[in-house]
């Protein structure tokens, strides 16, 4: 038995719907209060599936954890010493468990966290996770399925040129370098507004970095930090989400608790798509049109077109007037959900890294499966501008992500039901 959306289309999406934290930063800046022993606070917590499970690995690690998730307030008081072992039940489920790697190489000297896993769009290795802390004097090897990662007379400074702009990895090396002697330098390192929100809580917390928000960070390490309360910032990813759906739809949504000029680049493509788009300082609105323009994205990192809405674009140029191209380059994998999206009558052509996406005048309702969690929001969207019913499944996907999922659909006006199949 699993959980099933059942979608009847076609509907337009009208109202507004108010914007929670960020998953992606929500999950890191939890991991983070391990780097201070005490009692942190962090609001604006969404009620999502990852935060009840980084909540459990980090009573797992010791941790008093008071998650109220009708406050969107979770209370972590952490132990003078942390356990130093992640457990592979917990991390298999969520690759964010990840991020606890840095803070508790950098508060117990040593770590052993099981190798992650999560949603299936492709390789995200671990190498630039490793290499960091390396180079700051880590000893790491791989055993049994945990990585193992030792040193005993603490961390210290170092520059560290990334091969990519790893968000994951800036974090963990940006983590663990607030307690290492000296100044560490991180080079190429991603610039999303998660990290800048982590980089702000770490410097409430004591920390030393400069260069928040450009390619290089500097780290000089202190020697403690304090538990703090913060704020997290409004997920652009599922502000980004109700924006599509807007223009999928031919529907005309108001997102509050937003920042728009994180979705510069994604708000400028949709007006290209025909949109019109009004922005203002705590959020926008998205009036989609009959029936959008084909849009052609290739997907970066940030501030580039973000690869987590990539799969919108692919169901926006679906019912598009014409042919859009879709280029991804940063997920290799996260083309799976296109042959469900086909099943709904979608019209794509894969061609390695590129898809050329059709347009259709109507897509027609299906069974369809969900792979990650964007994808699994794509489709229940597609399925809104389908003939007749689309029944989504792997819902516990979406769940991860984004919070009340059901009911922001139905106070938009979707026709929407959640049962047991």
């Amino acid at each position: 038995m699993e959980d099933v959306i059942v979608v009847t289309g076609p509907s337009t999406l009208n109202g507004s719907v108010t914007v929670p934290g960020a998953k992606n930063s929500v999950l890191k800046l939890m991991a983070a209060t391990l780097l201070a022993q005490g009692r942190s606070t962090i609001t604006n917590v969404p009620n999502i599936q990852d935060v009840w499970i980084m909540a459990e690995l980090l009573r797992r690690l010791g941790c008093a954890v008071d998650y109220d998730a009708d406050a969107a307030e979770v209370r972590i008081d952490v132990p003078a010493v942390p356990g130093h072992q992640a457990d592979y039940d917990l991390v298999r489920a969520m690759r964010a468990s990840i991020s606890v790697l840095g803070p508790l190489v950098a508060r117990c000297r040593r770590a052993e966290v099981a190798l992650p896993g999560g949603d299936a769009i492709g390789s995200r290795g671990l190498d630039m996770h490793r290499s960091g802390l390396e180079a700051m004097g880590t000893s790491i090897s791989i055993d049994h399925g945990y990585l193992i990662a030792s040193v005993p007379d603490g961390l210290r400074g170092a520059r560290h040129v990334l091969d990519f702009p790893s968000v994951g990895a800036t974090e963990n090396i940006m983590m663990a370098a607030t307690l290492a002697r000296g100044t560490t330098v991180i080079d190429n390192a991603a610039r999303e507004p998660e990290i800048t929100d982590i980089a702000r809580m770490l410097c409430s917390m004591g920390a030393r970095i400069s260069g928040i928000g450009t390619n290089t960070l500097v780290i000089e390490g202190v020697e403690r930090l304090a538990p703090v309360t913060h704020r997290v910032v409004p997920d652009r990813i599922v502000a980004g989400t109700w924006a599509f759906a807007a223009a999928i739809t031919g529907g005309n949504i108001e997102v509050r608790n937003a920042d728009p000029r994180a979705l510069t680049v994604v708000l400028d493509k949709l007006a290209q798509a025909g949109c019109a788009v009004e922005t203002r300082q705590d959020g926008f609105t998205v009036k989609g049109p009959s029936r959008p323009e084909p849009i052609n994205v290739s997907t970066l990192p940030y501030p580039g077109f973000p690869t987590d809405l990539q799969p919108f674009v692919v169901a926006l140029n679906a019912v598009s007037t014409g042919s859009g191209m879709v280029t991804e380059n940063v997920f290799e994998a996260r083309w799976g959900f296109t042959s469900e999206l086909a099943r709904l009558g979608a019209v794509v052509r894969l061609d390695g890294h590129h898809a050329l996406i059709q347009g259709v005048s109507r897509l027609s309702g299906a069974p369809v499966e969900a792979n990650d969690i964007r994808a699994g929001a794509a489709l229940v969207i597609a399925g809104l501008a389908a003939e007749g019913t689309t029944e989504v499944r792997g819902v516990d996907h979406i769940d991860r992500g984004y919070e009340r999922f059901m009911d922001s659909l139905r106070g938009l006006g979707a026709n929407v039901l959640r049962r047991r199949s």
